[in-house]
């Protein structure tokens, strides 16, 4: 656990558009992190980008072991994942099969780590579903997830160029989520 010492909070997520809701959704949350005093990282986009996972494999790209190096470092985690289909993306999934590289590690997986998850979809089926299969992957990973999660339709809520919800009680949920991931972290 962290302890006095300072939080680091890794959020993983978006999608590859620049810009997306699942970005501005991830950002959000970080921010209630960084208000909470952690410092956060964040991996989006290009930067999610990876060979399919293969455990078979021992070379990873460059891109895979900054991922898994970030996440062996942090307190804490983000996953914010577009719902495609009621499910999360496969760039975020993908990103989070790289977790497996951990199991060998004195924290296996995710163990001991807060995660907080969010889901972005076009309505409230494919953001609750997606939802829930986050949670499921991150206690399939030994994580913690934040009681409180995050489903946003995007057809009732929508972010602004500057990342703001057009809805305050989503954006109150986003930054509470991040400062969860925080408090948890610091037990």
């Amino acid at each position: 656990m962290a302890g006095n010492r300072a939080i680091t909070v890794v959020g993983i997520g978006g999608s590859l558009r620049e810009g997306s809701q699942s970005e501005h959704a991830l950002r959000a949350v970080l921010a209630g992190a960084k208000s909470a005093g952690a410092s956060t990282v964040e991996i989006t986009g290009d930067r999610l980008v990876l060979p399919f996972y293969d455990i078979a494999i021992d070379e990873r790209s460059d891109a895979a072991r900054d991922l898994v190096a970030a996440i062996r470092a942090a307190d804490g985690l983000v996953v914010v994942s577009p719902g495609y289909h009621g499910g999360p993306s496969g760039l975020v999934k993908n990103a989070l099969d790289y977790v497996e590289d951990l199991r060998h590690d004195a924290r296996p997986y995710l163990h001991g780590r807060a995660v907080g998850t969010v889901a972005v979809a076009y309505g409230w089926q494919a953001a609750v579903t997606t939802l829930n299969q986050l949670r499921t992957t991150v206690h399939a990973l030994r994580g913690w997830p934040t009681p409180l999660g995050g489903a946003v339709n995007s057809v009732e809520t929508k972010f602004d160029e500057n990342g703001q919800a057009s809805d305050a009680k989503v954006e109150t949920t986003l930054r509470t989520i991040g400062e969860q991931v925080v408090d948890f972290a610091r037990r």
